[in-house]
């Protein structure tokens, strides 16, 4: 709760990879708060026992959302997909604007990843920004495994994890109204 917090004021994008890896941890452990509190909360030894108490509720309020939402086996909350819709809103004001260049030019070099990413989900495919963030959360779990990433995979997410940084850099320029300034 403290560190997501402190992510959503820094970093949205980070935020949101933050928000997924708790979703995942806490199907792995079951949707079960008990579980949770001997795996995750206690090996918090620097906790207050106020931090604690807090910590327990925020877990527990986010089982409560995944249990009425439908996502316990998988998905996201709809207080992550809604940041997702946020971003897609901006990338595509961005794109709009003559006066982000840079950004375009990122977002044109990372779309080859991107069409490549989306060819392989099947069924499902996401729209590009979810697609990035995939890639980047994918990366993510591969290396909290030790997994080998081949050259060819590090540098797409590489690509896309500099566009990433750039719309999220963007973004709280956005929520500080002062990405769309008219500069007199």
């Amino acid at each position: 709760m403290i560190i997501a917090s402190q992510k959503r004021k820094e970093n949205i994008a980070e935020y949101l990879l933050y928000m997924w890896q708790i979703e995942d941890i806490i199907r792995a452990n079951g949707l079960d708060l008990d579980k949770i509190k001997a795996n995750v909360i206690d090996r918090h030894t620097e906790l207050t026992d106020e931090q604690r108490r807090q910590m327990e509720e925020w877990y527990e309020s986010l089982i409560d959302m995944m249990h009425r939402e439908g996502v316990e086996k998988s998905g996201h909350l709809q207080l992550n997909k809604n940041v997702i819709v946020q971003l897609v809103q901006l990338h595509d004001a961005l794109l709009k604007d003559p006066r982000f260049g840079e950004y375009t030019k990122r977002f044109y070099a990372s779309l080859p990843f991107i069409v490549e990413l989306r060819s392989k989900a099947g069924d499902d495919p996401k729209g590009e920004i979810e697609t990035c963030f995939n890639a980047l959360y994918g990366m993510l779990m591969l290396r909290l495994r030790g997994a080998e990433v081949t050259p060819d995979t590090q540098a797409a997410v590489s690509q896309i994890s500099q566009f990433i940084a750039l719309l999220s850099h963007y973004f709280h320029l956005d929520e500080k109204e002062e990405l769309f300034k008219n500069e007199d």
